[in-house]
């Protein structure tokens, strides 16, 4: 007998509710911990469900390792850091074969030590201040979801997601991801400086009474569901069509770039930027309750996608001109 569709859509109606009540409950769990950052909060949780990575850039004391390692307890994945330096090898990310001695038969035998990628959730923290070296270890896991060492393939824990973070100010001591790393990064969240009433909160909250523990809202088969749920959220084809026009407008050489990108722009984003646009739209839309996926979720993560893929030029360097206003300036007035 074949299945009832109208059930079908029931459940999918079912698990859009569940999806909704879900990012209200971590909101509200995340948001005792974690003051005045709720845009990033959301944008976190949109990268997750939709099976991208996603960096934090600000300075320092924004709260951005806090806001990986409460999230990740909202969601009982299991969560590993690794602080980056200097000295990190690409070992101590992805893990070693170590010789050991079998005590009954005195044979010795080489075994994988898994290295701290192996977490539902990796946070790679200061990831721009260990070599290209050690970066380039973090490719093959954030593209794949696998690592191999010694010829050997080993698959990741799923869901798999890496959140980075980057300080913007800080040039000595540092190294710029290229530009093929960052487009493994669905999204890149700015965060700045909390309002004075959140500030003051932040204090008033940090400098008391320890708060209480962080209740778990989803499990990893739950977080799989939602992966599986935003592939399946109806996207029609002109919202489709906007998000590649809208990155296709990023690249100087293409005949619908405007005055500004062809001013200001070395490089712009390129396929896999409308990839995780459509993506990152579609679990925006499941976040919000929402049932289809419409321009206004493709324009209000257009920043977040976009930015960081684009390479601006020395002349936007001198007008003091960054990406982001650029990606802005693409944007429908509102």
């Amino acid at each position: 007998m074949e299945a009832d569709p109208r059930a079908a859509l029931l459940d999918e109606v079912e698990q859009v509710r569940l999806a909704r009540e879900a990012w209200e409950r971590i909101g509200a769990e995340v948001g005792r911990r974690i003051i005045g950052q709720s845009e990033a909060i959301e944008r976190l949780l949109v990268a997750l469900i939709a099976g991208g990575h996603g960096l934090l850039i600000g300075v320092p004391g924004l709260a951005k390792t806090s806001l990986v390692s409460t999230l990740s307890q909202c969601l009982d994945l299991s969560f590993n850091r690794i602080q980056f330096t200097p000295d990190l090898m690409p070992s101590d990310v992805t893990g070693t074969e170590v010789l050991e001695e079998d005590r009954a038969t005195g044979r010795r035998v080489f075994r994988f030590a898994k290295g701290p990628v192996f977490a539902n959730l990796l946070l790679a923290d200061e990831v721009n201040r260990t070599p290209p070296k050690t970066q380039s270890a973090l490719l093959e896991a954030m593209q794949e979801h696998r690592v191999t060492v010694a010829g050997v393939t080993y698959a990741l824990p799923e869901p798999f997601v890496v959140f980075a973070t980057q300080n913007p100010i800080e040039q000595e001591g540092t190294y710029p991801l290229p530009e093929a790393q960052l487009d493994r990064f669905m999204l890149a969240v700015r965060m700045d400086y909390p309002g004075l009433e959140d500030e003051v909160r932040v204090v008033r909250e940090t400098t008391g009474p320890a708060p209480a523990a962080i209740q778990r809202v989803l499990e990893p088969d739950r977080v799989l569901l939602l992966q599986a749920l935003v592939r399946r959220m109806p996207t029609p084809d002109y919202v489709v069509r906007e998000a590649v026009s809208l990155v296709r407008r990023t690249r100087p050489s293409d005949p619908t770039a405007a005055k500004a990108v062809k001013d200001y722009v070395s490089w712009g984003a390129g396929p896999r930027a409308a990839q995780h646009l459509v993506l990152a739209a579609k679990a925006l839309a499941l976040l919000r309750g929402q049932y289809a996926v419409s321009p206004d979720h493709v324009r209000d993560l257009a920043v977040a996608v976009l930015a960081h893929r684009v390479v601006v030029n020395f002349h936007a360097e001198a007008e003091r001109v960054t990406a982001v206003d650029v990606i802005r300036g693409l944007l429908p007035e509102e």
